[in-house]
């Protein structure tokens, strides 16, 4: 049985949760979707401009859990822009 999924502290409530393509119809794109988890890490070292362990800290997680969350949100931004797909943020 696997471990249960440990609590990680989310500030920001995203009040969009799709970005597309410009001038393609949603149903002629693939959705690639990112995690409340993976924008909050986006967030906190984009943005606000947190080192890894203090992003850790305010998270909630350990630093290697946070760099995988970020390494994960990066792949799948990266993928869409490149790829032409659009994002969809869900929350989990």
């Amino acid at each position: 049985m696997p471990r249960p999924r440990l609590y990680r502290r989310i500030q920001f409530n995203p009040n969009v949760t799709y970005f597309k393509p410009q001038g393609v119809p949603m149903r002629n794109l693939e959705i690639v979707e990112l995690t409340t988890e993976e924008v909050e890490a986006l967030r906190l070292r984009n943005i606000n401009g947190l080192e890894q362990e203090e992003a850790a800290k305010k998270m909630n997680t350990s630093q290697s859990t946070y760099q995988r969350i970020l390494s994960s949100a990066y792949k799948k931004i990266s993928e869409a822009l490149i790829e032409g797909k659009a994002i969809r943020i869900i929350k989990r």
